[in-house]
């Protein structure tokens, strides 16, 4: 017998399937790609009723064993024993929503034909019972003949009882070897399904449930769309507002930590490495951690209270004049913290035109890494104030270019649709989950794994570039005749590098130093706050401690500084969006067009908003 089991979590999307990973694995998870496939694989190693180890795999969460997109594809094929470098899983641990059982046992059926011993949680029955639906679970347990144990996994309760079944199988004697999925009637199963559902549900009808009446209004035709704004709005002046003080805090800190190393260290190389490299730097990127934190906290809130999938069904109508469906809405909001997951998320999707322009327009949502960007330009150049009661001017201009890439990617989607994406438009059918209050362990692990990647950023790919080009500044020294009048930057490597490009974006109102910034913001694009604080705290000659929002006032002019803005609404600089694009269409014909339409949107954008700023006056 395997002495650590493999276990597959399986489900129908929103049943709860994550929430149960979370609850099981907690922060020992590892989340890698399928060997020849860009499908993310989630697994984590668990603990057994009995004190054993087994391996605990989440598959994509799939309606059926007919595959419709690459995620559903790749549940299929490991169920089945196809899927290469992936071991055939012993136990299914099935999870089904208690209040949607007569959508649900179907796909359970078809599971039950693979032969392989299954385990069902009947999930948020908390939820069912709230709307008046009790589940019979014994009865359910003889009508599927398997094990049946009710969850609530956010809140951990039926978990042990999960681990004992779960020990109690004897996965050699029931996997058996590999088969073909046998051939299924889906109508009859579904019949059947409705069937046991019926058999085993009860339901009061005494009142209207939670969720309907809160869906009257979140997607009402008029209300829902302001609701939806309204929370926008809020959450880009939450993160001005709220993250003042903590920001203010580590500023602190790290102008400690600069005074601190320059008493204790002696003139020279590694001192200004120190200070005008490291701490001035990659600080300069830490410190918007907190604005970071406050824009997922959002985001992990919305997602886990169930209204995530509301806002896709309200924008479908607005996306479907762009030649979208609502399904890409989510894939394009998960953008807003990182492209790359977006343009991930974007496998559910079976119609791979609609997939397609999805991934070309993903690099146009405001990701978390342009936030760094945007708060140091706004803090520097936008008025603190506010312009109505809890309005502030500066979290108003976050709000519009936050728009300004929502509209711009809808844009492109109509053109895109239009030419090189040409093709069918689909319905958009999604299964609305039940509103719950979202779990406090899910929501802080949700946010130290985001804090987690950002400081790992900033401590590994941030870190290198940063020291990269304060050598590149440095070196080589200004000879020893050098007129005392010129720079000693400007005899560096990368003030030589620089001139080149400082042609080409000087029409645009970039300077060398901006120009120096793009640079090694290719490989991110909050690098190119940790190279402007380096290149100003190399160009002031050890005067680091000052803050990059207070240089820029004094360097810049402002048609400038919202040119910048404009070109960092539209510029695909990061090259990991990049990599994952061409992984995702299997070749460079598409990351080209990408960065060439991109590039190109960048300088036109930046342009006419400099030379209309200088026009006006500004």
């Amino acid at each position: 017998m395997n002495a650590a089991p493999v276990i597959a979590l399986v489900g129908n999307p929103n049943a709860g399937k994550t929430a149960l990973f979370n609850a099981f694995t907690g922060a020992r998870q590892k989340v890698g790609n399928y060997p020849g496939v860009t499908v993310e694989r989630h697994a984590g190693k668990i603990m057994l009723g009995d004190g054993r180890p087994a391996e605990l795999i989440d598959l994509p969460g799939t309606y059926s064993l007919t595959p419709h997109s690459p995620d559903e594809a790749v549940t299929r094929d490991v169920l089945l024993g196809h899927q290469v470098g992936e071991q055939k899983p012993d136990i299914v641990l099935a999870v089904v929503d208690a209040g949607n059982l007569d959508n649900h046992l179907r796909f359970i059926l078809e599971l039950k034909s693979l032969g392989l011993p299954i385990i069902l949680a009947v999930n948020m029955i908390d939820l069912a019972k709230r709307d008046g639906i009790t589940v019979d679970v014994e009865a359910l347990s003889r009508a599927l003949d398997m094990p049946v144990v009710p969850t609530v996994a956010v809140r951990r309760h039926g978990i042990d009882a999960l681990r004992d079944l779960l020990a109690d199988v004897t996965p050699g004697s029931h996997a058996g070897t590999e088969r073909d999925l046998p051939p299924l009637d889906i109508r009859t199963l579904q019949k059947q399904a409705r069937a046991i559902a019926r058999a085993v549900t009860t339901e009061t009808g005494s009142r209207r449930s939670i969720t309907r009446r809160i869906d009257s209004i979140a997607l009402h035709p008029v209300i829902g769309p302001a609701l939806l704004a309204a929370i926008l709005f809020l959450m880009f002046q939450a993160v001005f507002a709220w993250s003042e003080a903590p920001i203010a805090l580590i500023e602190g800190v790290f102008t400690s930590l600069q005074q601190a190393a320059k008493g204790a260290m002696p003139a020279g190389f590694w001192r200004d490495l120190l200070l005008e490299g490291v701490i001035a730097g990659v600080g300069s990127v830490i410190v918007f951690l907190p604005q970071i934190l406050i824009l997922f906290s959002f985001i992990l809130v919305l997602e886990a209270s169930g209204y995530m999938v509301r806002a896709a069904f309200i924008m479908d109508r607005l996306m479907g004049r762009a030649g979208l469906s609502g399904r890409a809405f989510i894939p394009l909001l998960s953008s807003f913290a990182c492209a790359v997951p977006g343009i991930m998320a974007t496998r559910t999707m079976a119609e791979p035109r609609d997939r397609l322009t999805t991934i070309l327009i993903a690099p146009l949502m405001t990701c978390s890494a342009r936030l760094p960007v945007y708060s140091v330009i706004i803090g520097a150049f936008i008025p603190g104030i506010n312009i109505g009661p809890g309005i502030g001017l500066q979290g108003l201009v976050l709000f519009c270019l936050y728009i300004a890439g929502i509209f711009a990617a809808f844009v492109a989607a109509l053109i895109l649709r239009r030419t090189v994406t040409k093709g069918p438009d689909h319905s958009f059918l999604m299964e609305m989950p039940k509103y719950q209050m979202p779990a406090l362990r899910d929501f802080l692990l949700g946010l130290w794994q985001r804090a987690a990647a950002f400081l790992k950023r900033a401590g590994t790919i941030i870190l290198a570039s940063t020291v990269l080009l304060w050598i590149l500044l440095s070196f080589p020294k200004p000879p020893a005749d050098a007129d005392p009048a010129i720079p000693a930057i400007d005899y560096s490597i990368a003030a030589n590098i620089a001139d080149g490009l400082a042609v080409v974006v000087k029409p645009i109102g970039f300077d060398r130093n901006i120009a120096l910034a793009l640079i090694p913001a290719m490989a991110a694009r909050e690098i190119a706050v940790s190279a402007l604080a380096t290149v100003y705290a190399v160009e002031s000659d050890g005067g680091a401690e000052q803050s990059l929002v207070t240089r820029l006032q004094g360097k810049w002019p402002l048609p400038t500084a919202l040119a910048f803005l404009a070109w960092f609404v539209f510029a695909p600089q990061c090259i990991s969006t990049i990599a994952v694009v061409r992984r995702e269409t299997n070749g460079w014909k598409w990351p080209a067009f990408l960065l060439a339409y991109l590039f190109g949107l960048a300088y036109v954008a930046a342009g006419i908003t400099y030379w209309s700023a200088t026009a006006l006056g500004m």
